[in-house]
Order: structure tokens, then sequence, then C-alpha cells
């Protein structure tokens, strides 16, 4: 079982006791901090929110923020693998030329 350890951090005005494996203290602290900029920086926006919605509203920020790497990610993957195939027939050219 890997090590772990209380982390404390501080979101939106709340302090959550947390465990985090040794090697991710700092991580996770840092996830915490962010989403506590992005809660904060929704409610500046929209005026006087309750956690509760600052929360919610920053979950969809992070899931479209997410589904857009996932997106760029599969296309990337796309590309490697047409490239890949593009790289076998050059190759298979090669070795049956030479």
């Amino acid at each position: 079982m890997p090590n772990t350890e209380p982390v404390r951090v501080t979101i939106f005005n709340q302090t959550y006791s947390l465990v985090a494996s040794s090697e991710e203290p700092g991580r996770i602290e840092q996830l915490a901090q962010r989403v506590d900029d992005l809660m904060s920086t929704i409610a500046a926006r929209a005026g006087n929110v309750d956690a509760t919605r600052a929360a919610v509203l920053a979950c969809l920020h992070l899931a479209d923020e997410l589904d857009s790497l996932e997106r760029r990610l599969n296309v990337l993957k796309d590309d490697i693998d047409h490239r890949a195939r593009h790289f076998t027939v050059l190759l298979d050219e090669a070795i049956a030329g030479g």
C-alpha cells in the first residue's frame, strides 16, 4: 500500500483535509489552488453567488476544458496513427527495394 499523508487545503474559504500519496501533496495543493482561483474568479464575475453555484460553474468550466483537451488528444492520436501507417509503407517499400 502506498504511503499517504494528510494535506489541508482551502477552497473558497472552506478548509478540507485530504489524503495524498506521499509523492503528491504539492500537486494536490496546486490543484486546490487552481480550483480556489477559478471559483473566486467566477464569484467575482457573477456577483454574489453561493459556494455551491460557484462550484458547479467551476466544474462545468473544467469539464469543458477537459473535453477540449480530450478532443485535441484524439486528433493527435489519429495523426500519429496515420503517420505510423505511412512510415510503415515507406519502410516496407525501402526493404523490398533494397
